[in-house]
């Protein structure tokens, strides 16, 4: 199905500033260059150019890319800008950072691994 998201395994946050100009080949080169991941992964790629108002997200679907472009009309995402890398986000936070929320939720609980104690 076209840009179906549940389909893919990984959601990765690209932090800072992103060319918002670029196109499908230009946001793969990024993956593949400045992150060493590879695009053509079951993974989903966020970016965000400066204003905030606007996102692009790029799937690699088995036979071809599929990019998705939001803007928003009113406010802007809350998008980390304090790291220059990839950053590998659960599906609640990509449902927060869509909500208009931080993805960084500090009084969230969170998962821990089997065996942690106090």
């Amino acid at each position: 199905m076209l840009g179906d998201i549940t389909r893919a395994k990984d959601i990765y946050i690209v932090c800072g500033y992103t060319d918002m100009r670029k196109s499908i080949d230009g946001l793969a080169v990024i993956v593949k260059e400045s992150f060493g991941m590879d695009p053509f992964a079951a993974s989903l790629f966020l970016f965000c150019g400066k204003r905030r108002d606007r996102m692009k997200a790029l799937l690699w679907e088995g036979d071809g890319f599929v990019l998705l472009y939001k803007r928003l009309e009113n406010g802007n995402f809350k998008w980390p800008r304090n790291q220059e890398q990839a950053r590998r986000i659960t599906m609640k936070e990509f449902r927060w950072l869509m909500e208009g929320l931080e993805i960084d939720q500090p009084k969230a609980i969170q998962n821990i691994k089997p065996g942690d104690f106090c």
